[in-house]
């Protein structure tokens, strides 16, 4: 640092001298986005992608491997049953690609979806195993 006078003899402000040459655009750095962040971004696209979880099905979760700016995703997921499972999933990957795409910038050229559960529609009438109409 260095101290510099005012033209009536008294000391003035203290100034630092600024660089003057510019850093090249490859060479000031980069933003990383942790893992756990686009496993989240994956799982509310999860969430979003599917129309209505059955009541007692847990929320979509995923798990992901970013190398450099690619991210290999694997959803976990629950479904109603019987239900177009293929079309479901299909709509998954396409809703996560598409997110993960525009909110972290990341190429995404594998989305796993896992099954995790198939919850049953609950039908109208008696429980199977219970006895209908009078009994002796």
């Amino acid at each position: 640092m260095t101290e510099e006078q005012s033209g009536d003899g008294r000391p003035g402000e203290i100034r630092t001298p600024v660089a003057t040459t510019a850093v090249a655009p490859g060479e000031r750095g980069a933003t990383r986005i942790a893992d756990r962040v686009v496993a989240k971004i994956a799982a509310q696209a999860a969430r979003e992608a599917l129309a209505e979880l059955p009541p007692d099905a847990v929320p979509p979760h995923a798990t992901v491997a970013v190398r450099k700016d690619r991210a290999r995703v694997r959803v976990s997921l629950e479904l109603p049953y019987p239900s177009d499972i293929g079309g479901q999933c299909a709509t998954v990957r396409r809703r996560v690609t598409s997110r993960v795409q525009a909110l972290a910038g990341m190429q995404v050229p594998e989305v796993a979806v896992e099954i995790e559960r198939l919850h049953p529609a609950r039908t109208h009438g008696p429980a199977p195993g219970k006895a209908q109409g009078r009994t002796r």
